[in-house]
């Protein structure tokens, strides 16, 4: 038996709907398909997380630093795009980059992937807020009041990504369990 076509539904300047048979889903058009999110800890031990208003939520959210692979950089890797969102996003420079998982982000509805990026060694060089009409808030919590932080601000009204649970575990362990190396 075979396959049933693949159709366009829409295409926009950043996504993509697509269809085969019943099965609508949604791929980028920039880039390659693929995103990081950075686990980011400061040298005073301060988880690195970022709130921004999100249009398809209609509300504010706290996230993780990430974005885009090869979306307006040739070329990009994963480090790559690790180290210059960090930078971007929060003012702060890493040292080191480690890659440590890549996986569907909603493997149902879309063809994008994300990469878990460890960034340690960082430097503060800048103040953040993202580029363009990101208008980035950066906030640097102390990783033993994380979840605690988390929770309270998803009472206040936020919107919580839920990948910052997955990126919480990775600052200590990594993708197979093991110890992950010091954060400084």
């Amino acid at each position: 038996m075979s396959e049933p076509p693949l159709e366009t539904v829409y295409a926009g300047e950043w996504l993509r709907m697509m269809r085969r048979g019943h099965w609508e889903y949604v791929e980028r058009t920039h880039g390659e398909g693929m995103a990081v999110i950075v686990v980011a800890v400061t040298p005073e031990d301060r988880v690195l997380f970022v709130e921004q208003y999100r249009i398809p939520l209609g509300k504010r959210t706290i996230e993780m630093p990430a974005g885009l692979v090869g979306d307006e950089h040739a070329g990009d890797t994963l480090a790559d795009a690790a180290r210059r969102e960090l930078v971007e996003e929060t003012g702060w420079k890493p040292g080191r980059v480690d890659v440590l998982l890549t996986g569907p982000t909603s493997a149902g509805m879309s063809n994008e992937r994300i990469a878990f990026v460890r960034a340690t060694q960082l430097e503060k060089v800048g103040d953040g807020g993202g580029v363009g009409d990101e208008a980035i808030i950066v906030h640097e919590v102390p990783r033993a009041d994380a979840p605690a932080w988390l929770i309270s601000k998803q009472r206040e009204g936020y919107e919580l990504d839920l990948k910052l649970w997955a990126g919480l575990w990775m600052i200590e362990r990594n993708p197979d369990g093991s110890p992950a190396p010091p954060v400084a």
